[in-house]
């Protein structure tokens, strides 16, 4: 199945540059590049890509706004989003994490973790690179004030064990390996933890996870 992909970046030479990758991958087709994000909400809503990749920093409506629109709460049918960030300039990712982005990438990854983040992505997976996402969420989470555990439906101790994993980065597999459980035991657990947080997926549990003091 081919991946189609929407890129949206204010700067031509990163349009260009990440589509000219995405277009050489045998499973991937690149159906619309813009370089505002009224640009790309229209075109995201017309043409239904399976990822948009999204810069932060864009005229007209940035990349949070974007994300909300096409994959935050109260919409429908969510759109799959990737977030492109400088990482020290764009602290405010989280913001798009938190309205539904099912990942990030660094803007200087190079092509190989642009690819695994567009494949990642198609797949519904949301860490794409744990370390990034760890140093990412970690530093993040430091000035912000911690969020209660959910109180009228708690984790238990099971679903907390897992946060923490995702949180960490792992995969699903890896969770299974872990805790000793079958995998789909693992995604048992987290359409259960998504649930009780009110996140769409497992950015937005590790970001939750930060965010809450259950990570130390």
């Amino acid at each position: 199945m081919t991946i189609r992909v929407l890129i949206a970046d204010d700067q031509q030479l990163v349009r260009t540059g990440f589509q000219m990758i995405l277009d050489a991958q045998p499973d991937m087709e690149v159906v619309a590049a813009v370089a505002d994000g009224a640009e790309a909400v229209a075109e995201a809503r017309r043409l239904r890509p399976d990822v948009c990749l999204l810069d932060i920093r864009m005229p007209k409506l940035d990349g949070i706004e974007v994300t909300r629109i096409l994959a935050g709460p109260g919409v429908d049918d969510p759109l799959r989003v990737v977030i492109v960030t400088t990482f020290d300039l764009d602290e405010y990712v989280y913001g798009a994490l938190r309205l539904g982005a099912t990942g990030f990438l660094l803007k200087d990854s190079g092509p190989t973790l642009l690819i695994e983040a567009v494949r990642a992505a198609a797949a519904g997976d949301a860490l794409v690179s744990p370390s990034v996402t760890v140093r990412l969420l970690q530093h993040l989470a430091q000035p912000r004030r911690q969020v209660p555990l959910p109180a009228n439906d708690p984790l238990t101790d099971r679903e907390l064990d897992v946060v923490r994993l995702v949180a960490r980065g792992r995969t699903n597999q890896e969770v299974a390996a872990e805790l000793f459980v079958s995998l789909s035991t693992v995604k048992t657990h987290l359409g259960s933890i998504q649930a009780k947080l009110g996140v769409r997926n497992r950015t937005g549990i590790a970001a939750w996870a930060w965010e809450s003091g259950v990570m130390s």
